[in-house]
């Protein structure tokens, strides 16, 4: 394994344990993709690190109970979103007719 990417799974490791931030957020961080932080934190890291890798295994274990949630929420944004939006639209539509 090259020197660099050891540098970089110790780096989102830690990071991962300081923010609790999603893989999502720490991929685009650090300018990779989820896959690649995802493998560097469940496969690179136990061979780097096994005592960093577990702390991070626990995050990113409740991120998995709780996406469920986040997807939930997203959505509902999403939809809340589109009516405000449908509603200044037809609020336009009576002011100009």
């Amino acid at each position: 394994m090259h020197d660099y990417i050891k540098e970089r799974t110790i780096k989102i490791g830690h990071y991962i344990i300081e923010t609790r931030n999603t893989v999502r957020k720490i991929a685009k961080e650090f300018g990779v993709s989820k896959s690649t932080v995802h493998k560097d934190l469940t496969e690179r890291l136990p061979e780097i690190n096994p005592e960093l890798a577990n702390e991070v295994k626990e995050i990113l274990e409740y991120h998995k109970s709780v996406r469920h949630l986040r997807g939930g929420e997203a959505t509902k944004i999403k939809y809340k979103r589109k009516t405000k939006t449908l509603v200044g639209k037809e609020k336009e539509a009576e002011g100009l007719a």
